[in-house]
């Protein structure tokens, strides 16, 4: 017979435990388990690079805002929307208003823009922007659910306004 074991106790003696051909015949399952397991994370992965690559489009200008909140407009589109919308205003919710701002922004801190929610025009629109991303969408948000109808936010904020090269004001 080749030279292969005639019993179990001299195949015990000459095998070599956990070797290859032992692991797979006795675990078959469990390889194919790890291979599910290994295709399935792969797919996951797969699945979050692509859901990475989405782009958020926004609609044209003079889309209206849909009524469950704002619009992010680059500042392209928000210089745009300053000399196309003659009542537009423009609120910088920074609290560094003062170390440079938008031409005719006002002033209202995040801060401070609930107390001053009252006395703001809800028929007109509303640009609002900051320093940083968390403060103009926190102000934005609170337009929203004031019931501004109309509000709009500078993505890119305050710096990707400057870096396109549009015009600013200090003081």
């Amino acid at each position: 017979m080749n030279g292969a074991p005639k019993r179990l106790c001299q195949y015990r003696e000459l095998h070599i435990p956990s070797s290859p051909e032992d692991i797979i015949t006795k675990y078959p399952v469990v390889i194919v388990m790890e291979l599910k397991y290994c295709l399935v994370f792969a797919l996951l992965a797969v699945l979050i690079v692509c859901a990475g690559c989405t782009q958020n489009v926004s609609p044209a200008p003079g889309t209206p805002v849909p009524a469950s909140g704002y619009r992010d407009v680059p500042p392209a589109e928000a210089r745009d929307l300053i000399a196309a919308e003659k009542d537009l205003v423009i609120i910088d919710v920074s609290p560094i208003y003062a170390l440079g701002h938008l031409e005719g922004a006002i002033n209202i801190p995040v801060d401070q823009l609930d107390a001053k929610i009252p006395s703001l025009d809800k028929t007109k629109p509303y640009l609002v922007y900051c320093h940083s991303d968390t403060t103009s969408i926190a102000g934005a948000q609170k337009l929203v659910q004031a019931g501004f109808p109309r509000v709009y936010r500078l993505s890119g904020n305050y710096e990707g306004w400057v870096a396109a090269g549009y015009p600013v004001t200090t003081g």
